[in-house]
């Protein structure tokens, strides 16, 4: 509860705080007009990755593996593009922050090795090799 308190209601307002302070600096429509700039070049960031990574797991569906990776590489473009079309400085850095391929990679090797810790720890890793038998056939 207080993780979504700070979210909606203490966001919101460090942002109006910063809007206030940029625009007190350099003008409230140089601010404003700024502010469109991030959100519409971060739309255009947003909209090429997206499709970079869409056709990497299409690559990789047709190898017949699984694109695990890539989904989460592409929620967390999608968290950019939702925060670079909010309003404001902060949500855009944020945004901006994760559109760096690297950094998101790093986000997401951090996110597996946290689970697979929690894993381990719960007991729920599959130490045994598990076989299934039976037959398939492939039509193409």
């Amino acid at each position: 509860m207080p993780l979504l308190l700070l979210l909606f209601i203490g966001l919101p307002l460090t942002e109006l705080y910063v809007l206030i302070q940029v625009g007190a600096k350099i003008g409230a429509l140089s601010t404003i007009l700024l502010s469109i700039l991030t959100a519409v070049i971060g739309v255009w960031l947003v909209r090429h990755q997206g499709f970079g990574i869409l056709i990497r797991m299409r690559d990789l569906l047709e190898r017949g593996a699984v694109p695990a990776i890539e989904l989460l590489d592409g929620a967390l473009v999608l968290v950019a593009g939702l925060c670079l079309i909010l309003p404001g400085f902060l949500t855009d850095s944020l945004g901006f922050l994760l559109l760096i391929p690297p950094l998101r990679h790093r986000l997401i090797e951090h996110y597996i090795q946290l689970q697979s810790m929690h894993l381990q720890a719960s007991g729920k890793v599959w130490t045994e090799t598990r076989v299934i038998e039976g037959e398939f056939r492939r039509d193409d």
